[in-house]
């Protein structure tokens, strides 16, 4: 996709003076598809590397807000559900060669934007999106916008592939304590379905049965009829996600210990 350096200037406005300074927010954005974990990048204009969905704070906004403004903004997403992971403001995390060359690609008055030379710490979130029900799409700053198996990533602007591992380590740790799947599966699944997206998370395999039993005594799951296959084998029940039950256990927590 081709910009005009018209379209970026207007991109990256307002004015360096209306932004907080040294603060950006970056968002990894993971989904669910083919048994695989995805990451959402967009192309940066050098057509070199790839950046995670980010942006910078206005004054008169909050954190929270400006995250899901720039994710909006950069991908076209919206309605999802971020969450705060962590603070990245290492010394070497971006240099002044790499973000001149940034914005020599991009084709932009370079002394106008010469603030986007000093040090920045940025916040870091995420989210899981159902795979299916989102049509990304890159901004005027990018060159596409696409999905990536998370074992199989490109290259990637600053310290953004550190970004996607902590998230993922935050994620990891979630799971354990909180439910997962709701976003992520259609209104109805089998247990296997359910399994599928732990261990693809936790990048292992879980024991069935014992991974069976503990979902089923959280009391999230409605059991529906039996999934028909026309094979010999004894047809998998398929089930739902019980939604009050599920945002409670949300908000309590619990421990699944595998």
């Amino acid at each position: 996709m081709n910009h005009s350096s018209k379209d970026i200037d207007h991109s990256l406005d307002p004015t360096v003076n209306d932004f907080m300074p040294g603060i950006s927010v970056d968002n990894v954005i993971f989904g669910f598809h083919d048994q695989q974990l995805k990451v959402l990048l967009l192309e940066c204009a050098d057509q070199e590397h790839w950046m995670l969905p980010g942006g910078y704070i206005i004054k008169t906004e909050s954190v929270n807000d400006a995250a899901k403004k720039v994710l909006t903004a950069r991908t076209g997403l919206s309605e999802v559900y971020l969450q705060q992971f962590g603070v990245f403001g290492g010394l070497e995390r971006s240099t002044p060669e790499v973000v001149n060359d940034f914005l020599k690609a991009m084709k932009v008055d370079a002394e106008k934007f010469s603030w986007h030379l000093e040090r920045f710490i940025t916040i870091g979130f995420f989210a899981l999106v159902e795979f299916q029900k989102v049509n990304p799409k890159p901004d005027a700053m990018s060159l596409s916008c696409q999905w990536f198996d998370f074992h199989n990533l490109p290259k990637m602007i600053f310290d953004h592939s550190d970004l996607v591992d902590e998230a993922l380590k935050t994620m990891r740790v979630q799971l354990r304590h909180q439910p997962i799947g709701y976003n992520l599966l259609p209104e109805e699944f089998t247990l296997k379905d359910l399994r599928t997206i732990y261990e693809t998370i936790l990048d292992r395999k879980i024991d069935r049965a014992n991974f069976n039993r503990k979902m089923l005594s959280l009391g999230i799951l409605h059991k529906k009829e039996k999934l028909f296959t026309g094979g010999a084998h004894k047809a998998p029940y398929l089930y739902s996600f019980d939604k009050s039950a599920y945002f409670a256990m949300l908000k309590e927590g619990f421990g699944l210990g595998f």
